[in-house]
């Protein structure tokens, strides 16, 4: 299914139960961040090895699911609400992120844009 098709699904969904009224765009902001948070809650008190082990638990596996299925559609809704295509908006931030962190600056570390190394110096090389 697209993104296309998911989002007239949900908003049939929401249609249907006349649920439009309570989602503007700040509620469905906050709704966002409090689904985010309940994704965040599955990593509470849990190591990196704890959560790999949500792969191999089936009820685990299912509430990762379900909470990343609901942050997924809030954010097609504020996407709707706000008249953004998820799609380009997506291909535009991969465009502006590839120009903030590129390969030859960035390559195997984490740390932000504005803290890359104004050289090439000592760097990995770009193949290009």
């Amino acid at each position: 299914m697209s993104l296309s098709d998911l989002t007239a699904a949900t908003l049939k969904f929401r249609d249907e139960r006349n649920w439009a009224q309570f989602q503007s765009l700040r509620n469905l902001i906050v709704s966002l961040n409090l689904e985010a948070a309940e994704l965040l809650e599955l990593t509470q008190w849990k190591s990196d090895v704890d959560m790999a082990s949500f792969l191999d638990a089936p009820e685990k596996l299912d509430m990762l699911r379900d909470e990343c299925a609901d942050v997924l559609l809030y954010l097609l809704l504020i996407a709707n609400k706000a008249g953004i295509d998820l799609e380009e908006a997506a291909r535009a931030k991969l465009i502006k992120n590839a120009q903030k962190y590129p390969v030859e600056k960035s390559f195997g570390t984490s740390v932000k844009y504005s803290e890359l190394p104004t050289s090439l110096a000592g760097n990995r090389q770009s193949p290009l």
